[in-house]
């Protein structure tokens, strides 16, 4: 009888169903690892691609241990499984990467601004208010306008309000959600916004990504660009190692996403955390030696991590939200006709007004025209053929 020396190959498991565990599954098949996804439904995003599918809640137990039953290794494309899960999934002996310990980080703003504040990360002055008297005593110590968040649940600007005076300090107690505490933060008038992208493995190696500058509208990102123009080699120095001392001192595996605020003097606060591939690193599927994707799902099975560097002086993504134009694969012929080295990436997801569906990547030496290449394209599939 023939010995069967067949290998079984390695299932990462992917909570979420959206763009990014879509990006993550074209990252996997070039290291020849299978995905498995817990998806919200039949037809999203990633669910579209990835051949093993499980459609069901990620907020259900028995759902999240009966899907985590099937993978080597779980690991997400957003922050929502309750924390809860997670760490009775590893105290049943499955590989949670990143792990609830430093996940919560992400999921909570108070305890991420907690331990931060304790690391030294500089943070906005903060408080967790308990109700709409002490937002306001806030506001009256702190000066208006202020930042209120929720603590959980919060993504793309929805759950955080800026409030300019004390007669709209009860918005954020409006239909709060049971155990969602309130966030109040200093308003920081800040210059622009940056991100800072870092992969870090279970053996301790970590890289870190340019700093890219971010443009964001209505809460959501519309446009970055990799490296951040202006940025003097400390400052970017200077931001990198602040993300990789948040991910060793959280215990952080995988991607890393410190979204900053720079103040006029240059000097930066810690605006969020995000602990899975990141709308601000998108344009490292085209602009970098190793993908955010790939990056992540090798730190994920604890593989050597790649090269972040960029591959062109200058990368520019632009955000393709949802707007008149409806038939993105046809639109699309304008696009590449236009510019041969465009770079685009659609979703699969129907169009909704202001919606992320897909995004555009341009590179090159000369940054006005990679900016200008960039806009246009991402402009003519929301349906304004003036961009």
């Amino acid at each position: 009888m023939t010995e069967d020396r067949s290998v079984r190959p390695f299932v990462v498991g992917i909570v979420g169903g959206g763009q990014l565990a879509r990006m993550m599954h074209q990252a996997a098949i070039g290291l020849g690892v299978r995905t498995r996804l817990l998806a919200e439904g039949p037809d999203v995003s990633a669910a579209q691609v990835v051949a093993d599918v499980t459609v069901g809640d990620y907020t259900d137990p028995a759902t999240v241990e009966a899907f985590a039953a099937g993978c080597d290794v779980i690991t997400f494309d957003h922050e929502h499984v309750p924390t809860a899960i997670l760490r009775s999934l590893e105290a049943a002996g499955v590989v949670v990467r990143p792990g609830p310990d430093a996940l919560v980080h992400a999921q909570d703003k108070a305890v991420m601004r907690d331990r931060l504040t304790a690391f030294g990360a500089p943070c906005p002055v903060y408080e967790v208010v308990p109700d709409e008297a002490a937002l306001v005593a806030f506001g009256d110590r702190t000066g208006w306008p202020v930042i209120a968040k929720t603590s959980r649940g919060g993504y793309d600007g929805k759950g955080v309000w800026k409030l300019d005076g004390p007669q709209q300090a009860g918005l954020p107690f409006e239909r709060l959600a049971e155990g969602v505490q309130v966030v109040a933060e200093e308003f920081v008038d800040f210059t622009r916004e940056l991100s800072a992208l870092v992969v870090r493995s279970p053996s301790g190696q970590a890289v870190a990504y340019p700093v890219s500058e971010t443009v964001q509208r209505d809460g959501v990102c519309v446009e970055t660009t990799t490296p951040a123009p202006g940025l003097s080699e400390e400052q970017a120095t200077g931001a990198q190692h602040l993300a990789l001392s948040i991910a060793a001192e959280l215990g952080v595996v995988g991607l890393l996403a410190v979204e900053l605020m720079q103040r006029a003097d240059g000097s930066v606060v810690v605006n969020e955390l995000a602990m899975r591939p990141h709308n601000t690193g998108h344009w490292s599927i085209d602009g970098a030696h190793t993908s955010q994707f790939e990056n992540h799902l090798r730190a994920v099975l604890d593989l050597p991590l790649g090269d972040p560097t960029t591959r062109q002086p200058w990368t520019v993504m632009g955000n393709v939200l949802g707007g008149t134009e409806e038939d993105l694969p046809s639109a699309l012929l304008h696009c590449f006709a236009r510019d041969r080295r465009l770079r685009a990436h659609l979703y699969g997801k129907p169009v909704r007004p202001g919606r992320k569906v897909g995004h555009v990547t341009t590179f090159g030496a000369d940054l006005d025209d990679v900016r200008r290449r960039a806009l246009h394209a991402a402009g003519y599939l929301m349906g304004n053929p003036d961009a």
